[in-house]
C-alpha cells in the first residue's frame, strides 16, 4: 500500500465588485487570487476571510466552495487549490500589501486573457 499523498492548502478568494475582479500580481508575474495557506486548526472560510484582509485591507464575508483544483508550483511542488466566492463586508478602497506587486480590478470579460493559470480563471468563470 503506497502512502498517502499530501499537499500544501492554498485558500482564495473571489471578490467581484461591479463586474471586476480583484487580482493580485505575484513575484512569477503572474494574476493571482486573493488568499493563502491554511493555518493549522483553521477553517478554510475563515483562512481566505484572514488572508483577504491582510492582502487587501478588505472586510469580506465567505459565501461558499466555487473551485477546488491542483496547482503544480513546480517539478516536485503541488498544491491544493480552495476557491471561494467572496462578499465585501463593506466598499472601500483596497490597499497593497508587501506580498505582492500589484493590484488589478480586472475587467470579467478580461480574464481570459490574462496571465494566470487555468484553474484561476475557471474558479472566476464559476463565480461570476
Amino acid at each position: 500500500m503506497s502512502p498517502a499523498h499530501r499537499f500544501p492548502v492554498s485558500v482564495k478568494g473571489v471578490v467581484v465588485r461591479d463586474g471586476r475582479v480583484v487580482l493580485l500580481k505575484n513575484e512569477r508575474g503572474e494574476w493571482e487570487l486573493p488568499g493563502g495557506k491554511l493555518e493549522p486548526d483553521e477553517s478554510p472560510e475563515a483562512c481566505v476571510a484572514r488572508e483577504i484582509r491582510e492582502e487587501l485591507g478588505l472586510e469580506v464575508t465567505v459565501a461558499g466552495l466555487v473551485d477546488a483544483w491542483i496547482y503544480h508550483a513546480a517539478p516536485e511542488g503541488r498544491v491544493l487549490v480552495l476557491t471561494y466566492a467572496c462578499a465585501e463586508a463593506s466598499r472601500h478602497a483596497p490597499r497593497l500589501s508587501e506580498e505582492h506587486r500589484e493590484l488589478l480590478w480586472a475587467p470579467l470579460a478580461d480574464v481570459g486573457g490574462l496571465p494566470m493559470p487555468a484553474g484561476y480563471k475557471r474558479s472566476i468563470a464559476a463565480r461570476a
